[in-house]
């Protein structure tokens, strides 16, 4: 189906949940595991599907997506592979933004018709997954779907914060709630496999990823007063349209917030990571950067992932991912961090200028970082302590922002020596 398939990912609204790491940049464009960006996993979904005509949709700090898209996925000039931003445009006929999901892609239509296509693929451009899209179209054409939903078993305490459907045992959707209350979970479990039914996993919620027979898409998009696939488009087609649900066991998980973003970058230190960064039929795609190999010297590393270009001398790294061309200083111990990392390398004379004042790219020495996310391109000086935790409370400072108990730095920061928080 893979030649039938056209790939649509939803770059999402402002990304106010993940603020501040979306004051500067687009949601899709948020770096993760130290290399990649969010956009970086649906778009590698897509390519190890075979699916390779690839539009991603965004409206809000597109700049740094464009030029990550434009500098990593480039399929050569006899394909008709590509991966192309469609930002919100004010035409003659609309001079809105995009005003929900299902409004995007009505808003994008007259692109994508330029296209061949059978089957459409709407995926989320925050979620952490890997999924074979090919079974899910195989199952939509073979069950003669007009809408397919793939959906995640979850059990009873999690599932009030989904969208959660009922199906039957031919997988055919039949009833739809978003955010059930817990009181109403009693009527809505579905068929699911053994191993989900003894996790207590027995109710389907909604992923976010659709196909859609192009024909039915063209139908429904033409509906001008509908703006959501999940909250109006879904639940309407499902007593008029023959609607299934696709149900996926693996691991996913949505990226909406700072703790969502945290937990799931921390739990790639894993020994046996959920999200398997090392499996060769499932390569994350990204930007192609000639690095050199990362710099340790004297430093204990325990559960920790460290990106490309790194030089590090600190005393301790524990369970902390470590982004590209990172530098940390003697004496500093790392915690249940993510450090994003840096965008470029400081000039050795810049660095001797500056070495005492603070303002070195990077972590100084001496520094105590625990429970937080330092953005890229931030001057940490030397004997910083930063503690995030349950006794912080909520705020937002030029320099930082905590939430979820969660210290994040902002992009760019300069930390003045001895600077505590």
């Amino acid at each position: 189906m893979k030649n039938r398939t056209l790939a649509i990912v939803l770059g999402g609204g402002q990304g106010s949940r993940l603020s501040p790491l979306t004051e500067s940049r687009s949601k899709p464009a948020v770096p993760i595991a130290g290399k990649y960006r969010l956009v970086d996993i649906p778009i590698s979904n897509c390519i190890n599907s075979d699916i390779n005509r690839i539009f991603v949709l965004t409206q809000f700090n597109s700049a740094s997506l464009n030029k990550h898209i434009k500098n990593t996925y480039q399929f050569g000039h006899f394909t008709d592979a590509f991966v192309d931003v469609l930002a919100a445009e004010q035409t003659p006929d609309n001079k809105n933004w995009f005003q929900g999901t299902a409004d995007a892609v009505r808003q994008c239509m007259q692109h994508f018709m330029n296209y061949e296509f059978d089957y459409a693929l709407i995926l989320s451009g925050d979620q952490l997954y890997q999924m074979d899209f090919n079974e899910m179209i195989d199952a939509h054409v073979k069950a003669g779907a007009d809408i397919t939903l793939a959906t995640l078993p979850v059990n009873a305490k999690d599932a009030p914060d989904f969208g959660i459907l009922k199906s039957n045992s031919e997988n055919i959707v039949t009833e739809f709630i978003e955010k059930p209350a817990s009181e109403l979970l009693p009527g809505w479990t579905s068929p699911v496999s053994e191993e989900m039914q003894q996790e207590g996993k027995m109710y389907l919620a909604s992923m976010g990823i659709y196909v859609f027979n192009r024909d039915l898409l063209v139908k429904l998009m033409n509906v001008k007063d509908t703006k959501d696939f999940g909250k109006e488009i879904i639940p309407q087609s499902i007593h008029n349209h023959k609607v299934i649900s696709y149900q996926y066991e693996g691991y996913w998980t949505d990226i909406g917030n700072i703790e969502s973003f945290y937990e799931a970058t921390l739990a790639l230190t894993d020994d046996i990571p959920k999200f398997n960064l090392f499996d060769n039929s499932n390569l994350i795609y990204t930007r192609a950067r000639l690095l050199p190999p990362s710099k340790i010297s004297g430093t204990v590393l325990d559960k920790t992932v460290i990106s490309d270009g790194c030089i590090i001398h600190a005393s301790r790294i524990e369970h902390s991912v470590i982004g590209i061309r990172s530098r940390i200083g003697k004496g500093t111990t790392i915690v249940n961090s993510y450090i994003m990392g840096n965008d470029y390398y400081q000039e050795l004379d810049d660095i001797d200028q500056n070495y005492n004042n603070g303002k070195v790219m990077g972590i100084g020495e001496r520094c105590y970082i625990n429970n937080c996310i330092v953005d890229k391109n931030c001057f940490i000086g030397n004997d910083v302590k930063v503690n995030g935790g349950s006794h912080l409370p909520e705020s937002d400072n030029p320099l930082y922002t905590v939430k979820d108990s969660i210290v994040v730095i902002k992009k760019g920061a300069v930390i003045p020596n001895g600077f505590t928080i």
